[in-house]
C-alpha cells in the first residue's frame, strides 16, 4: 500500500508500494507500443499526443522501425520514486534535476510526455518526428518526446540543454 514520506527537499510526498512501481502507476513492460492502450502509462496519455504517436508509428513500421514507448504517463508516487533513485545516483538534487523532473513539474505526470525506445525508433523519430509535431525537447535526453502542434510546420524548437534550462521545471 502507498504511503507517504519526505521526498527530495523534505517535501512530504506519496511512495509507490513495497514492491516498487506497478502498472497502475504507469510502469510499462518491455516493448509496449502506444497500440497498448490498456496500460495505464499509455491510456492515461493526452489524446494528441497519443494520435500523433499511433500517425507516426504507423508510419515508421512501413520502414519496418517498432517505436516503442519506455515511458508515458506516470502517477505523481512513481514520478517521485524516480526522482530519488536519481538523487542517490547523482548524489544530489541538483544533479538529478537535470535528468528527473518533480512530480509537480513532470510531463510524464500530465500524460504530456513519452520516452521512446529502441535507438532505431529515437533516430527515425529524430528525423521524421516534426511532421506529426513529435519534438525532442532536452539535448542531454534524446529519448524524450513532446507534442510540439506547430513543428508540423515551423518544425521542433530548440532544445534545451537539460530539464534546469526548461523554465516549465521551475513552476
Amino acid at each position: 500500500m502507498p504511503t507517504t514520506t519526505p521526498g527530495p527537499s523534505g517535501q512530504v510526498r506519496d511512495r509507490v508500494g513495497p514492491g516498487g512501481p506497478t502498472e497502475a502507476d504507469g510502469r510499462l513492460p518491455h516493448g509496449a507500443t502506444v497500440l497498448d492502450e490498456n496500460l495505464a502509462g499509455i491510456g492515461n496519455l493526452d489524446p494528441a499526443l497519443a494520435d500523433a504517436l499511433r500517425q507516426a508509428t504507423a508510419d515508421a513500421a512501413d520502414a519496418e522501425i517498432e517505436i516503442q514507448v519506455s515511458s508515458g504517463w506516470r502517477s505523481a508516487a512513481y514520478q517521485n520514486h524516480l526522482l530519488e533513485q536519481a538523487v542517490g545516483t547523482y548524489g544530489s538534487e541538483a544533479e538529478a534535476a537535470r535528468w528527473v523532473a518533480t512530480p509537480e513539474t513532470s510531463l510524464h505526470v500530465s500524460g504530456e510526455a513519452v520516452d521512446i525506445a529502441p535507438y532505431d525508433a529515437i533516430d527515425w523519430l529524430s528525423r521524421f518526428g516534426a511532421s506529426y509535431g513529435l519534438c525532442q525537447v532536452y539535448a542531454n535526453e534524446s529519448w524524450h518526446f513532446e507534442l510540439r502542434p506547430d513543428a508540423a510546420t515551423a518544425g521542433c524548437p530548440a532544445q534545451y540543454p537539460d530539464p534546469t534550462s526548461d523554465p516549465r521545471m521551475s513552476r
